[in-house]
């Protein structure tokens, strides 16, 4: 059973790799770095070096594999060129499923995101069927999504791509060595703790289950259709009261009203732009993006996939106990 994996350096790659070597599969993974990725892993991994828009490296990669998981995404809060964005996660999409198509792969895991349904303005739970248009996506990431998505749904249809979609929700635990942004905030509250919080809520899920989500619907899933891979719904007071737990740090107090989240977002994009930031801290699209509560059921893969999730404290604890293990808390 072979396997290639793109984006095995990432999140839940690196944790889907490990699960995928105790099944059995021989694996193969396309990285930028090889040395770097070497590094991370005990497990024996092929890497061929290339990324999502070079195709020769692509076809060397899939050569011999029957399965593909597709996780490799440019995932950033704020990019200074939207299209290098969607130059990977479009273009680079559309690419390595052709090339799949081209070398007879058998099954495809593909993975979006809930970022590209839509939610509910009740703050209910959305589901697969939840309707949104591109006008919906707020940010470039949410942007080259939708389109990525859509990119697979019609391969699905008009070529027969034999693909199912993951659309995980907000991973955390182990293993987030970037850090992710939702990472970053788990961080910097474990570390120092936080008074203030927005007034919104996300879907967090122990990033080990939506590892074990990925096999579960390359053995189950069925083509063609989606399968949110989440865990509890959670305001975002409460994903900063239980991370300061872990530390015994300052919890929330004070919500922060909507104009000063404005502010800070317009002076944080602009200390960017001209260079005196790295990345803003916030920017005006994360700020629209939390207006709405991103709540989100997983019902369909846990009757169809037998996904399960644990409680998303564990999966806090778990980051902040790794945080501390790599010296990221000092």
């Amino acid at each position: 059973m072979n396997v290639l994996i793109t984006g095995a350096t990432g999140l839940i790659g690196s944790r889907l790799v490990p699960i995928l070597y105790a099944q059995g599969f021989k694996i193969k993974a396309l990285v930028r770095d090889p040395e770097k990725a070497r590094r991370m892993f005990s497990e024996p991994i092929e890497f061929i070096s290339g990324d999502l828009n070079d195709a020769s490296a692509i076809d060397t990669a899939l050569q011999g594999c029957q399965y593909l998981f597709h996780l490799a995404a440019d995932y950033r809060l704020w990019v200074p060129d939207p299209q290098t964005m969607i130059h990977t996660n479009v273009d680079g999409t559309r690419l390595i499923m052709e090339r799949a198509l081209e070398a007879g792969i058998e099954r495809i895991v593909y993975t979006s995101s809930v970022c590209v349904l839509g939610s509910n303005s009740d703050g209910t739970p959305a589901n697969e069927n939840s309707v949104s248009t591109i006008e919906d996506m707020i940010s470039p990431y949410k942007k080259s999504k939708f389109m990525a998505e859509e990119v697979v749904m019609k391969m699905v249809i008009k070529k027969n791509l034999p693909a199912i979609i993951v659309n995980p929700s907000t991973p955390v635990g182990p293993g987030d060595s970037r850090p992710t942004p939702t990472g970053t905030m788990i961080l910097n509250t474990a570390r120092d703790g936080g008074m203030f919080y927005a007034d919104t809520g996300l879907n967090v899920a122990h990033v080990d289950d939506i590892a074990m989500g990925h096999f579960l619907a390359l053995q189950k899933g069925k083509i063609g259709r989606r399968y949110i891979l989440g865990g509890d719904n959670l305001h975002l007071k409460e994903l900063f009261t239980m991370t300061a737990k872990t530390t015994n740090k300052a919890k929330p107090r004070f919500k922060v009203p909507s104009a000063i989240l404005y502010s800070v977002g317009f002076i944080a994009e602009n200390l960017a732009k001209i260079g005196l930031i790295k990345e803003p801290v916030a920017t005006l699209d994360s700020i629209r993006m939390a207006a709405k509560k991103m709540y989100y059921s997983s019902a369909r893969a846990e009757k169809e996939l037998g996904y399960s999730h644990r409680p998303a404290v564990e999966g806090v604890k778990d980051a902040v106990a790794w945080f501390k293990e790599m010296n990221m808390l000092d």
